[in-house]
C-alpha cells in the first residue's frame, strides 16, 4: 500500500454550549486505504442504537467524498432523531459541500475519497438551528484540523490546563 492510498487525515471539531453543542471526530482518506475500511465496516455494521447513514444534500443526492454518519448518542426521542437525521446530518453536508466546492479537497476527493464522522448530538437539544449550525461549525473546525494536522505540538506543550466542557480539574 502506497501513501497516498494509507492516508488517513484526523480531525475533532467542537462548537456550541449547553445541550445544543457538537462534537464531530471525522476520518478522510482514499477509499482504497483505511477510512474506507472503516466506512464499509461501519456502514456494514450497525450497533443496537447507532445506525451509520450516509451524510445526504437532499434526498438521493449524497455529499461528495461520500461521507457516513456514526451517531454517539443513542436516539432518544423524535426531537432528538430529527436534530441527528435532520440537523446535525445538514450542517455536515453543507460543510462537506462546501470543502469540494471551494477546494479544500483535493480534486480527487470527490470520487476516490471516504469520509467518517462520528457525531455528538445531546438527547436533551432544544433548538434544531442552533443544533444545525454548531454542527456545520464542528465539522468545518473538523476538516481544517485534519487537513492541516492539528494541533500541532508545540500547541499541546504551550496548554496550561487540560479540560472539555464536562470536566476541568481542580489542578
Amino acid at each position: 500500500m502506497d501513501n497516498l492510498t494509507a492516508a488517513v487525515y484526523i480531525g475533532e471539531g467542537f462548537e456550541g454550549e449547553g445541550v445544543n453543542a457538537s462534537h464531530i471526530n471525522i476520518l478522510i482518506g482514499p477509499r482504497g486505504g483505511p477510512v474506507g475500511q472503516a466506512f464499509a465496516n461501519s456502514l456494514s455494521s450497525p450497533s443496537q442504537g447507532h445506525c451509520p447513514f450516509m451524510v445526504i444534500a437532499q434526498p438521493n443526492i449524497p455529499v461528495k467524498p461520500m461521507t457516513l454518519y456514526v451517531n454517539k448518542a443513542e436516539i432518544q426521542g423524535d426531537l432528538h432523531a430529527n436534530a441527528t437525521w435532520g440537523a446535525s446530518q445538514a450542517g455536515i453536508a453543507k460543510a462537506i459541500n462546501e470543502a469540494l466546492s471551494s477546494g479544500i479537497f483535493p480534486p480527487e476527493a470527490e470520487n476516490e475519497w471516504a469520509i467518517v464522522t462520528a457525531n455528538w448530538v445531546n438527547p436533551s437539544c432544544n433548538d434544531l438551528d442552533e443544533v444545525y449550525h454548531n454542527n456545520y461549525n464542528a465539522c468545518v473546525r473538523a476538516i481544517h484540523a485534519a487537513l492541516n494536522y492539528l494541533p500541532l505540538k508545540h500547541d499541546l506543550v504551550a496548554l496550561k490546563q487540560i479540560k472539555n466542557p464536562f470536566y476541568t480539574p481542580k489542578h
